[in-house]
């Protein structure tokens, strides 16, 4: 069958003399692999840029659900960045973006509010002309609640905590040391109502922002299965600093 889509791809690599193979993440059917034959030929029907990671494209494909590869007919972009593709600080912003969603997106499967959280977000990267510091926090939390282990919002006037590994606010320590203490805890339960759009408002020191989003990543190895190590942290700590 032809499969009719949008895609946000995850990650594509050279594929024999003219090819390229690419993970999409798609909004009908989940994460998929795909072949797209001659893109690196001179007289090639498909544009290189189409397959760098974070771009938004139309696609069709020759279908089947029980192959692991499907081979794409057509290409187009559906969204074209400005502000990522020329912004440093953007684009490091979703390159961070782009490989937590990859190393934490496993299903194929349809799954419409995911997809869409991705675009808007990506969209809104883009878009934005707000600061940036704190976009990486709210996504990582906003991503979690799609992924079904958002932080637990409710806290007693005594949880001074939060427990990585259970994800709610605690009283107490227990049993093990992956907990946020309690400047952290507190800086995490005021990050959780806002929205992306209004999550620059947060007034955030520096350090306290860079350790949060280190515990965010904590956070996710405990709830995201064989969690790889996330590699585009380094830079964005440097962007951000």
């Amino acid at each position: 069958m032809l499969l009719k889509t949008r895609g946000i791809v995850f990650r594509s690599i050279k594929y024999g003399d003219t090819s390229v193979i690419a993970d999409i993440y798609t909004r009908e059917e989940g994460l998929r692999t795909f072949i797209i034959g001659g893109v690196r030929k001179q007289k090639s029907n498909f544009s290189p840029g189409l397959l760098q990671v974070m771009s938004i494209v139309d696609l069709v494909a020759y279908f089947k659900v029980d192959r692991d590869m499907h081979r794409v007919k057509e290409m187009i972009p559906a969204q074209i960045f400005s502000g990522i593709s020329y912004d440093v600080v953007k684009s490091s912003v979703g390159l961070f973006m782009i490989e937590v969603a990859q190393k934490s997106i496993k299903e194929s499967e349809q799954n419409y509010r995911l997809f869409d959280f991705l675009e808007h977000s990506f969209l809104l990267l883009d878009a934005t002309t707000n600061g940036l510091a704190n976009f990486p926090i709210g996504f990582l939390l906003r991503l979690s609640s799609y992924l079904g282990f958002q932080p637990e919002q409710f806290r007693d006037p005594e949880d001074v905590y939060f427990d990585l590994k259970e994800g709610h606010f605690v009283s107490r320590t227990i049993g093990h040391t992956y907990f946020l203490n309690e400047i952290q805890a507190e800086l995490l339960w005021k990050f959780l109502p806002l929205d992306l759009t209004e999550i620059h408002e947060l007034k955030v020191e520096k350090s306290q922002r860079k350790l949060l989003v280190k515990e965010l990543i904590q956070f996710y190895r405990f709830h995201v299965e064989q969690l790889e190590e996330v590699r585009s942290l380094d830079v964005l700590e440097t962007i951000l600093s």
